[in-house]
C-alpha cells in the first residue's frame, strides 16, 4: 500500500495484563507514522470489573454479571467504531471483544486484527476468537499455524514483539536511582518455577529480583525488591540501564526444567536490547531468525549461566561490545514501527481493496482561506501527519488532542463546521 496513506486504526486495549505495555507502544508507533489513531481505555473499566468480585452472589450469577459486562465494554467498542470509521480496529491479547462485536464489524466491513502475544500451549481461548478476526498475528510459527490453519484460520502472520526506541533507550540514572535500581545481576519478570529453582543457585551474585508472584519463597524472598509489587514499564528502562547483567530467563512452569528451548520471544529481549544494556538469555527457537550470532549473549545451563556471569562481570568491555551490537540490530529491525508497518503491508496484500477510499477532500481546497495556509502546514507537521492529509482526517487529528485549543486548531474545527453548514 502507499505509505503515505493515513490510516484511522482503532487500538483496543485489554482490561489489564501483559498485553497492555504492548498495546500502548503499538499507539505510540501507529502516531509516530502519522496514521490516526484513537484507544479503548479498557483499564478504566478495570476497577468495575474487580468489584463484581465483592457482591457475595452465586457463582452462576456472578458469572453471568461477568460476561453481561464484558458485553457492555463490547458495545462500547462498536459505539467508538460508529463515530471513529476506522480502516482496522486493533485487539491486543484479552481485550474484551465478543463473538458478536467482531461479526457485526465483520459485516460492516471494518477489518479487525488481534496481535495474539501469549503461548498458545498455555492461553487457548485462540480457538474459540481466531475465527473471527480478519488478521490473526502470532508471536510462535510452528505448529500453532497449522493449528490456526486447521480450524479454518488462514491469514495468520507471524509478529514477533519489538521494543519502542523512544521509550527502551540507555539512560543516565541519577545518584538516588543508580542505588535504588542498579546492581551487578538483577532480573525482572514473574516467579515462574524455573527462575524459582535457578536464582536460588545465584543469589551468591548478589542477585537482585524484580517484580511479582515470588511469595512463599524464603531463600529469594531476601533478595526480591519493593515488597514484590509489579514493576511499572518507566521502572524497567531504570533497571535495564542500571544493571551490569541483566538475566533473561524465559518461563517455564516445569521446575526442572531450567531453559525450555521454547519458540516465542519474550519482550524483555527486545527491550533490554533497545536500552543497550547487556543481557544473558537462554536459547529460544526462533532467535536465530530475530539475532545472529555476537548480538546478544546466550547461556545454556544453570552451569553455564553461573559460568558465564562471573565472566561478564569481569570483563565490561565485552558486555559493551554485546549491548552495542544488540541494539544496533533491535533498532533496525525490531521496533514496533517496523511491526505495525508489517501487519498494516500483511493486511493490504490479504484484502486488496482494503482500505476503503474515502470522500475526504484535500486540506487546501478551493474553498480554504489563503491566509491559514502557512500556520496549517505547520499543525499538519506538529501532528505528524502526511503533507497530502486529507481535510476530515486533520479535522480528526486535532480533536484527538488535549489541552487547549490553538488559534489554528480553532479556525480548522470552525472551517469543518462552516463547511458542513454550506453542504447542507
Amino acid at each position: 500500500m502507499n505509505n503515505d496513506k493515513v490510516l484511522r486504526i482503532l487500538v483496543v486495549l485489554p482490561l489489564y495484563g501483559g498485553s497492555l505495555p504492548v498495546g500502548r507502544f503499538c499507539v505510540s508507533a501507529l502516531r509516530a507514522m502519522g496514521h490516526l489513531v484513537e484507544v479503548f481505555e479498557a483499564p478504566d473499566f478495570h476497577s468495575a470489573y474487580n468489584a463484581i468480585d465483592d457482591l457475595k452472589i452465586t457463582a452462576d450469577r456472578h458469572q453471568y454479571i461477568q460476561n453481561t459486562f464484558l458485553q457492555m465494554l463490547s458495545q462500547a467498542v462498536l459505539a467508538k467504531v460508529e463515530t471513529f470509521e476506522p480502516d482496522m480496529v486493533l485487539a491486543m491479547a484479552q481485550a474484551p471483544l465478543t463473538h458478536q462485536a467482531l461479526k457485526r464489524m465483520r459485516k460492516d466491513n471494518v477489518k479487525t486484527a488481534m496481535w495474539f502475544v501469549e503461548d498458545f500451549r498455555l492461553f487457548t481461548y485462540w480457538q474459540s476468537f481466531a475465527p473471527f478476526y480478519d488478521v490473526f498475528a502470532v508471536i510462535q510459527k510452528e505448529p500453532f499455524i497449522s493449528e490456526l490453519n486447521k480450524i479454518g484460520v488462514n491469514n495468520v502472520l507471524y509478529l514477533p514483539l519489538a521494543a519502542q526506541p523512544d521509550f527502551h533507550r540507555p539512560i543516565e540514572l541519577n545518584t538516588g536511582d543508580a542505588r535504588k535500581y542498579g546492581g551487578d545481576v538483577s532480573f525482572m519478570g514473574a516467579g515462574y518455577p524455573n527462575r524459582r529453582m535457578a536464582f536460588r543457585k545465584l543469589i551468591h551474585h548478589g542477585l537482585k529480583i524484580w517484580g511479582s508472584e515470588w511469595d512463599g519463597d524464603h531463600v529469594l524472598e531476601p533478595y526480591v525488591q519493593l515488597n514484590g509489587r509489579r514493576v511499572s514499564s518507566e521502572e524497567c528502562v531504570k533497571i535495564f540501564n542500571g544493571s551490569k547483567i541483566n538475566l533473561n530467563l524465559h518461563s517455564s512452569i516445569h521446575a526442572d526444567q531450567l531453559v525450555s528451548g521454547g519458540d516465542f520471544i519474550n519482550p524483555r529481549t527486545f527491550e533490554l536490547a533497545a536500552c543497550g544494556a547487556f543481557q544473558l538469555v537462554d536459547r529460544r527457537t526462533l532467535m536465530e531468525d530475530a539475532f545472529t550470532e555476537g548480538e546478544l549473549a546466550h547461556f545454556d545451563s544453570l552451569e553455564d549461566l553461573d559460568h558465564k556471569i562471573r565472566y561478564f562481570l569481569a570483563n565490561p568491555e565485552e558486555r559493551q561490545a554485546y549491548a552495542s551490537r544488540g541494539r544496533e540490530r533491535v533498532l533496525r529491525d525490531h521496533t514496533y514501527t517496523v511491526r505495525m508497518q508489517s501487519l498494516i503491508d500483511f493486511t493490504a496484500e490479504t484484502y486488496p481493496q482494503w482500505p476503503a477510499a474515502r470522500s475526504n477532500d484535500d486540506v487546501f481546497g478551493p474553498d480554504f482561506p489563503e491566509e491559514l495556509k502557512n500556520d496549517t502546514m505547520q499543525l499538519i507537521k506538529k501532528l505528524g501527519l502526511p503533507v497530502k492529509v486529507g481535510f476530515d482526517d486533520l479535522v480528526k487529528a486535532v480533536r484527538a488532542q488535549n489541552g487547549e485549543l490553538s488559534p489554528i486548531d480553532t479556525a480548522i474545527l470552525f472551517l469543518d463546521e462552516w463547511k458542513r453548514i454550506y453542504s447542507k
